[in-house]
C-alpha cells in the first residue's frame, strides 16, 4: 500500500499559488500558463500539488496548460524529472507551505538596514540537488 502526503492550505483561495525552489510562495490573481512561469525559471519544470504522491515520478505540466485558481503548483529544477518523489520533498514542501501560511495576514517591520533573515532554499536539500 502506497502511502500519501500532501501540501495543502485550509483556507479556500482565488489565487494560484506557486511555489518556488528558493522556498518563495507566489500568488498569481489572473489566469497564466505554466509556459510563461517556466521562462521565468529556465531549467525547471512545474508541477500541480494534487499530483505529488511519495514513491511516485514527477508528472509535470505540459507548456500550454492554464493553471487553475485555488490550486498550488511547485518548480523543481529540471535535473528532477526523471525522479521518484521522496519523503524529503514532500517534507520540504510541508514546511514552506506551512511557514507561507503563517505569513499570509501577519505584517513584520524590519529596521531599514536589518539582515534578510535566511530563506529556506530547496536547492540545499541532497535529493532536489542530485539526478
Amino acid at each position: 500500500m502506497d502511502n500519501y502526503a500532501s501540501c495543502t492550505l485550509t483556507k479556500h483561495s482565488n489565487a494560484i499559488k506557486v511555489i518556488y525552489p528558493n522556498g518563495q510562495i507566489h500568488k498569481l490573481h489572473q489566469p497564466i500558463k505554466a509556459a510563461e512561469l517556466m521562462l521565468e525559471s529556465p531549467n525547471t519544470f512545474l508541477i500541480n500539488s494534487k499530483s505529488l504522491r511519495i514513491g511516485a515520478c514527477f508528472s509535470p505540466l505540459n507548456a500550454e496548460e492554464d493553471l487553475e485558481i485555488a490550486s498550488i503548483y511547485v518548480i523543481f529544477p529540471m535535473n528532477r524529472l526523471n525522479s521518484v518523489i521522496t519523503i524529503a520533498d514532500m517534507a520540504s514542501l510541508f514546511l514552506v507551505a506551512k511557514s507561507g501560511a503563517n505569513r499570509i495576514g501577519s505584517v513584520r517591520i524590519l529596521p531599514e538596514n536589518a539582515p534578510t533573515p535566511p530563506r529556506l532554499s530547496l536547492e540545499e536539500i541532497e535529493e532536489f540537488s542530485s539526478p
